[in-house]
């Protein structure tokens, strides 16, 4: 496999207040899966996931559970990152922003800004939301509540630092404009210009002093650092960054990052204060920055206050970790959000999973089994529907790569679809239950096997990144090794002669919605009692 050099890829850090939510945990699950496709494609993958874990809700909770506010980042960020190792997120270093290099390194970079006439002390008056930690004018409320989240604000003033935003707007808008993919997909690029940048930016609250849990200011310490400059951050102080000119060698390598990926909520926050913390910091500006829709469960965003969160360690054990990360990833548009219900789970599992996949690797290898005694060997007697079989196969990897060059992880997924419907369909046209009738035909009919073997192989190969444990199990059921990517555009690599397993394995059994819903049921049941 050829190196195609390195590539840095981030989510936004998970903020450690609680346990996370499948809309939470989608993101994890979608950076896995670009993650391992770049790898895969012969890139030197580094991803990067992990908690913030200051603030004052954090604060807040803390008091409410009867514990420091470090015990209780400690209980929720192993939460969570038990859940991403749960959703197989194959990270390659999960960092917190209570790790002392980070704490270093942010005070660091508050000093520094300040040193260089950047930040500035002030008092800050405004509506405060407690769970956005954010401050905001009475013009920017809708209906006279948080513009984010929809909850209560709350007059506050306080003594605080500033970070003089407008030094550097122009510089930003600049870098936007040169720069057309730096902001993806281009609606909420358009929304940052429209609706922040050109308006002109407001300087930025960069420490607090109503509460105590947060990075000191060194200098004056009676100020934390807010929650966004010492978030943020984590992208460069996790790989090594020294503010002080002696970063590691992973920084070097590593930054900028080539893809962060986060939720459409916080763009604001990663395409506009981030960018501009670097351009003060001297480092280059991350090369994309993907705003990600929202999973919705039915027709509303999940909350604990609705009562309609649906969790990733539940749905795993209901129906199975890929047909939950299937879902996820075929499930969410590029620009539009997504919606995740029980009977959609059950219609997709059954329709796509069983049927589509796992019926056609199970009649393969049972047809494999009766006719051959698992053997499948290329003969080279050809008919006339297996050109355009092989066309499909042979033009899937590059269909797909297309797609997820664009980030476009669902239709990624349906182009491997669309192949294994066209294997199916190949069954049907070339009836190897006709053929087996006729001794003459024993090697049309092996040939037809082999097709589809091949075929299988190469959607196995390509289906990894987003159904791993799937595409193992074909393999193991294939005995036979996942292909590499540079080597998919060519047919015919399933080893002719190659031994089958002699019992399919079912890969998905199709699921009935009613017991699945009494199911559901009966643990919710349980949880409350």
């Amino acid at each position: 496999m050829t190196n195609k050099g390195k590539y840095y890829i981030t989510t936004a850090i998970a903020y450690a207040s609680g346990k996370p939510h499948i809309g939470n945990t989608y993101e994890a699950i979608m950076a896995d899966a670009i993650a391992s496709f770049k790898r895969h494609d012969g890139y030197d993958v580094f991803l990067m996931t992990g908690t913030d874990e200051h603030g004052q809700k954090i604060e807040l909770k803390a008091q409410e559970a009867g514990k420091t506010p470090k015990e209780f980042v400690d209980e929720t960020a192993g939460e969570i990152k038990r859940i991403w190792d749960l959703v197989g997120t194959r990270y390659d270093k999960f960092m917190r922003t209570t790790d002392e290099d980070h704490v270093e390194q942010v005070q660091k970079i508050f000093k520094r800004f300040y040193d260089q006439g950047d930040i500035y002390k002030g008092a800050y008056e405004g509506l405060y939301c407690t769970p956005c930690e954010s401050f905001w004018t009475e013009s920017q409320l809708v209906d006279g509540k948080c513009p984010d989240c929809g909850r209560e604000v709350k007059p506050a003033r306080e003594e605080a630092y500033f970070f003089k935003m407008s030094k550097y707007a122009d510089r930003l808008i600049k870098h936007i404009e040169e720069h057309p993919e730096f902001i993806q997909p281009v609606s909420r690029k358009n929304e940052m210009m429209n609706n922040f940048l050109k308006p002109g930016l407001q300087d930025l609250c960069v420490s607090r002093t109503s509460f105590t849990w947060g990075i000191p200011v060194t200098f004056d310490e009676k100020h934390v650092v807010y929650v966004w400059l010492d978030a943020l951050s984590n992208y460069i102080t996790g790989i090594g960054y020294d503010s002080d000119g002696n970063s590691s060698e992973r920084y070097k390598k590593l930054w900028p990052a080539d893809l962060h990926l986060i939720g459409k909520d916080i763009i604001r926050f990663h395409t506009i204060y981030w960018p501009i913390f670097l351009m003060a910091m001297g480092e280059p500006l991350p090369k994309q920055i993907f705003g990600h829709p929202w999973l919705l469960q039915g027709d509303g965003k999940m909350s604990k206050s609705k009562g309609n969160v649906m969790y990733a360690d539940d749905l795993v054990e209901l129906f199975g970790l890929d047909a939950v990360r299937y879902f996820v990833l075929h499930e969410m548009p590029f620009d539009n959000d997504g919606v995740i219900t029980y009977d959609l789970l059950v219609e997709r599992l059954n329709s796509d999973l069983a049927n589509v996949l796992g019926n056609l690797v199970n009649r393969t290898i049972s047809m494999s089994n009766k006719y051959f005694g698992g053997t499948v060997e290329k003969t080279g007697v050809e008919g006339e529907a297996d050109a355009d079989l092989k066309a499909a196969v042979e033009g899937a990897y590059g269909r797909v790569l297309a797609k997820m060059e664009e980030l476009r992880v669902a239709d990624a997924i349906t182009e491997i679809f669309t192949v294994l419907k066209r294997l199916n369909k190949y069954i049907d046209e070339t009836e190897p239950w006709k053929l087996a009738k006729d001794e003459s035909a024993k090697p049309r009919l092996s040939e037809v096997l082999y097709n589809l073997s091949e075929g299988i192989m190469v959607c196995a190969s390509l289906l990894a990144p987003f159904l791993p444990d799937t595409a193992e199990k074909i393999s193991a059921q294939m005995c036979c090794g996942l292909y590499d990517y540079d080597t998919l555009e060519h047919f015919g690599q399933f080893p002719s002669g190659n031994q089958v397993t002699e019992k399919p394995e079912i890969l998905f059994a199709r699921l009935e919605l009613k017991d699945v819903l009494a199911e559901v049921e009966k643990r919710q049941g349980e949880k409350q009692a």
